[in-house]
């Protein structure tokens, strides 16, 4: 290179640097402004959970007192408190900082695993791209409310998409494993071993499977009573984890809760539209992976899950995240209404940030709680969610991002095809 070339380059990375240190000055600021509001309440119930359960109780009577909900149980599967177990012998503030630390390594590799293949096709610094992205994903209401609670949920992000963006595409023996121990951990992550199914990664669907079936034993042999009582009685109880027509409550069986309310929403009509949502967003992932756009069918897959789960509260919705990169991604590359795209993205960022589902709770006038206003603001993140899985583009992904390099006319034609659908 040049002399004058390596100038510009200097020049060029110097910018960048200065660019990363206002963004990250700007979400430090905002976000010490903003606040922790919730004290790790989750991440307290996990740490007394399993204190109660070391101490010979049986852990799924468990409650802490709320004044919201009136009592909070632990609700996870076996196996994952038996992970949380050392938790026991953990005081608790070293707890926190744990959790915190794990959950900021989480957000780390998921945002280099998502914006690392977009900087390389746009033909930019990965550590640039990627340097702007992690602040931006961390003023995002699920992911601020995932920290803030000391939840578990990017954890699990963490493992499916490492999973299938990683591991799958590379077809490593190992494909399955993260899918496999997040189903194992939390029940709604198995809607990624359908996904396996139907884009026929037959040895990725048994791994995952397999994975799932041999923790849950495993958890089952060291404790039975335990696992008993939650196959049989807990895992069917969603008031466990709280009020269903609580407006954090994303899900499809969350909006009818409060239209119904004060009476419980009617669940047959809940099954017939969570199936029909999560069947077409999985007919679409289907589509997206056989195009070669992984990341389109998984966003497409976890966006198909929190529809159909009876509760979806705010922090589980990682899956803005991903879907954020493909608008963006997608509005860079050429496709069909470009300025659509980046201006529904913007639109899908600042109302994820800023989430309307929360106006309420910080003071917005109560006259607009009812009729049409009330309806979108109590439903905002449902609606997002509707709307990502008809619109989500399929971007006409180059062949190099799922580990081939190169890309025959025929499939060019066909990726351009359907990212213009």
């Amino acid at each position: 290179m040049s002399s004058a070339g390596e100038g510009t380059t200097r020049r060029d990375n110097r910018r960048r640097i200065v660019t990363v240190a206002v963004v990250v000055l700007v979400l430090v600021s905002a976000h010490l402004w903003y606040g922790n509001r919730h004290n790790f309440l989750d991440l307290r119930i996990y740490w007394e959970a399993v204190r109660w359960w070391a101490h010979g109780h049986n852990l799924y009577d468990y409650a802490r007192p709320d004044p919201v909900e009136g009592s909070l149980p632990f609700t996870y599967p076996p196996f994952a408190a038996l992970l949380m177990l050392p938790l026991a012998w953990t005081p608790y503030l070293a707890a926190v900082a744990v959790f915190s630390l794990v959950n900021l390594v989480a957000i780390g590799l998921t945002t280099w695993w998502l914006v690392a293949p977009v900087a390389r096709r746009h033909d930019q610094p990965r550590w640039y791209l990627v340097a702007l992205a992690v602040p931006l994903v961390t003023a995002l209401e699920p992911i601020r409310e995932t920290v803030t609670f000391g939840q578990v949920n990017l954890v699990l992000a963490a493992l499916v998409v490492g999973d299938l963006l990683v591991a799958v595409p590379r077809g490593s023996r190992l494909a399955g494993v993260g899918v496999g121990l997040a189903a194992a951990i939390k029940l709604t992550p198995a809607i990624f071993i359908v996904y396996l199914l139907i884009t026929r990664r037959w040895r990725a669907a048994a791994t995952a499977v397999g994975t799932a079936a041999a923790a849950t034993l495993l958890a089952a042999a060291v404790a039975p009573h335990a696992s008993w009582r939650f196959f049989t009685q807990a895992m069917w109880d969603p008031h466990r984890v709280g009020h269903l027509d609580r407006i954090t409550n994303q899900s499809i069986l969350g909006a009818l809760a409060r239209l119904a309310a004060p009476v419980e929403p009617n669940r047959a009509v809940w099954l017939v539209l969570g199936v029909l949502a999560a069947g077409y967003g999985l007919v679409r992932a289907a589509r997206a992976a056989a195009a070669g756009d992984e990341l389109s069918g998984v966003t497409l897959t976890g966006i198909a899950g929190s529809l159909l789960s009876p509760v979806t509260w705010d922090h589980h919705l990682y899956w803005f995240v991903p879907a954020l990169v493909v608008l963006v991604d997608a509005a860079t590359s050429g496709a069909r209404h470009r300025r659509a795209l980046i201006g529904f993205a913007i639109a899908v960022y600042l109302t994820v940030t800023v989430a309307p589902i929360q106006w309420f709770d910080w003071g917005l006038d109560p006259r607009y709680q009812h009729g049409i206003a009330g309806f979108f603001i109590d439903n905002w993140f449902l609606l997002l969610m509707i709307v990502l899985l008809v619109a989500l583009p399929v971007r006409a992904a180059p062949r190099e991002e799922t580990g081939d390099e190169t890309v025959t006319a025929m499939d060019a034609r066909r990726y351009t095809k359907i990212a213009n659908e």
